[in-house]
């Protein structure tokens, strides 16, 4: 997954967003910092919501149903990976990923898992805190060996 298609995903969803929020095209647009107009071009797919546009529907409805089932559980985890290239540095505590990730393998006291809808990787240790997130398969091995190594 990279930023077009991220982009794409949540201009088609704007509007099933605003909606399962309950606001109208007013408070959305007021909400996102955008237009009324521009707001009604995207829900009706004239345009495309931008970078910008996304990454603040992401932080501002991350508990979305919506999102949730284009990007997993966690949307801002799938903005901040694509925005950084991945994540490698010790992050917050996860869930454990019980519903939106798959295993993949395990080494000492750190997993690696795949989300089911981005695709994307990450490392957690044995407290569900995340330590890495790429869409690079190979680059997630890697650290994971590195992680494992060292302690």
């Amino acid at each position: 997954m990279n930023r077009d298609q991220v982009i794409e995903l949540i201009s088609n969803k704007f509007r099933l967003i605003r909606l399962e929020k309950g606001y109208s095209q007013e408070k959305m647009a007021e909400v996102i910092g955008i237009s009324k107009k521009t707001l009604v071009q995207i829900e009706k797919g004239r345009t495309l919501s931008g970078w910008t546009n996304a990454v603040a529907i992401c932080a501002l409805f991350q508990d979305s149903e919506v999102l949730q089932s284009i990007l997993g559980n966690e949307p801002l985890e799938v903005m901040e990976t694509i925005a950084h290239n991945g994540i490698n540095r010790p992050k917050e505590k996860s869930l454990g990923g019980k519903v939106w990730w798959k295993e993949i393998v395990t080494k000492g006291r750190f997993r690696l898992q795949q989300n089911l809808i981005s695709q994307h990787y990450r490392i957690l240790d044995d407290k569900h805190y995340r330590w890495f997130s790429s869409f690079d398969k190979e680059e997630t091995l890697r650290r994971l060996n590195e992680l494992d190594n060292q302690g």
